[in-house]
């Protein structure tokens, strides 16, 4: 017992002892874990720097390889300056080098943003499009037939005929990609129909089509599309909503600022035809003036045009259209000896005079904003014509004039390639305007069915 005491005693002296050594040792833990993160964080701190500095130096790198290979000697080519080949939404002057090629399919000089791509998409879509025309409405009225196949607006006559007589057609609904609704306000307007019935006439016609038909309701309209030229088909189909919202429109006033929805709707060419005159090409010698341009003036863009250059000695601009009484054809004949033929926008952004332009071989100057050229996804126009924003009016001669001969050359050789693509044909044929705007079609059949 005593023994026992005795031990317990000395074990309570020796906690005694040692309570103040715990808070020192405790002390010393905290001290070495603070070194180690301390340690830590200057090892991240000495990564971070390493990574920073590696990243800097790769920047300079790649900088002075960038600048070294813009200053190298390159391959034979052709330099352009492009300050006046700007789309509509850029501001900045910059340099393109366009490579001189000799083949059709060199993708750097070729008017066509991917030419292989083309080829073989147009090639399956000969093949396998096809369209289903909705039998309802009687021919003599609004519906089913052309109106006519000259003038302004023969675009849409000749769609109208060319549906029928190509390919693409098919009788049976079920094999259709797309469904066409064959309403033409064009021969509205020629039996003298307001806006307003136009809009009743319309929205009268494909509710029936909904509602005889199943084929409208599995896409909410998605897979199917119209077709009109004048501006009245755009205002009378602007009263039907659902319409415009949901269907495909192949027109030809493509304005962003009035709804125009690019990667769903299509930009039709407004083609006047016949033309006059044969195409030009291969002329560029002919070409002595600067740039032409004569019309009415039935834009704010026109006016503009007019009143700065009708009087300059070098630009050949017309306060209004040339009177036949001054001599046979004398318009036509002034394209051909036209360098860059001047296309501003009149009532609608579209003109029929950039399809002039293109079949007589003179460059057209796009002066219109808000304008979704045709076949734009699938033709570079940036390589046939020059794209200009409205306001660029007042530099237009300086803009012109600093185009070198080189580049106009270029411009000229793409424009002759495309000209095909910009005329109508009756029956069609292969890559004529009728083509291109079923290529169009095409793209955009690939649509969700509920």
């Amino acid at each position: 017992m005593i023994i026992a005491h005795q031990f317990t005693e000395l074990s309570e002296k020796t906690q005694i002892l040692l309570r103040p050594l715990v808070p020192a040792m405790t002390a010393g833990k905290l001290y070495q874990q603070l070194q180690q993160q301390q340690q830590v964080q200057q090892s991240m701190c000495s990564l971070k720097g390493s990574l920073l500095t590696l990243a800097i130096l790769t920047l300079i790198s790649f900088t002075y390889l960038s600048f070294n290979s813009l200053h190298s000697s390159p391959p034979p080519s052709i330099s352009v300056s492009s300050a006046s080949l700007l789309p509509a939404t850029e501001t900045t002057t910059k340099t393109v080098v366009v490579q001189a090629g000799d083949g059709e399919n060199d993708e750097i000089s070729d008017p066509y943003h991917s030419p292989r791509v083309f080829k073989l998409n147009y090639e399956e879509m000969e093949q396998n499009f096809k369209i289903y025309i909705y039998p309802d409405g009687d021919p003599n009225t609004f519906y089913q037939t052309p109106r006519k196949l000259t003038g302004k607006y023969a675009s849409e006559g000749y769609f109208f005929q060319n549906i029928r007589e190509s390919r693409f057609r098919t009788l049976d609904p079920d094999q259709a990609h797309l469904f066409f609704i064959p309403i033409s306000c064009h021969k509205m307007r020629g039996k003298g129909t307001s806006y307003e019935n136009m809009t009743v006439i319309v929205e009268n016609y494909v509710e029936s089509l909904i509602a005889k038909y199943p084929y409208w309701n599995r896409t909410l309209g998605a897979d199917h599309f119209f077709v009109t030229c004048h501006d009245v088909g755009v205002r009378a189909t602007e009263g039907v909503p659902f319409l415009i919202k949901n269907a495909i429109r192949v027109v030809c006033s493509p304005s962003y600022d009035v709804g125009f929805i690019p990667h769903k709707d299509v930009a039709l060419p407004q083609v006047l035809q016949p033309f006059a005159l044969p195409a030009g090409g291969n002329d560029v010698e002919n070409r002595t003036t600067l740039a032409f341009w004569a019309g009415h003036r039935n834009s704010r863009i026109r006016v503009i045009l007019a009143r700065v250059w009708e009087n300059d000695t070098e630009l050949d601009i017309s306060n209004n259209r040339i009177n036949r009484a001054t001599g046979h054809l004398v318009y036509q004949k002034r394209f051909y000896g036209t360098k860059f033929c001047i296309c501003p926008g009149g009532s609608q952004v579209n003109s029929a005079r950039i399809a002039d332009s293109i079949h007589y071989g003179c460059v057209p100057v796009i002066l219109s904003n808000y304008y979704d050229l045709p076949f734009n996804d699938i033709l570079d126009w940036h390589k046939f014509s020059v794209i200009l924003k409205e306001q660029d009016v007042y530099q237009l001669k300086q803009i012109l004039k600093d185009i070198p001969d080189n580049q106009f050359v270029s411009l000229h050789k793409n424009l002759i390639k495309v000209q095909k693509h910009f005329q109508w044909n009756s029956p069609p044929i292969k890559n004529d305007a009728f083509h291109m705007v079923m290529y169009d079609l095409w793209l955009r059949r690939h649509v969700i069915k509920y």
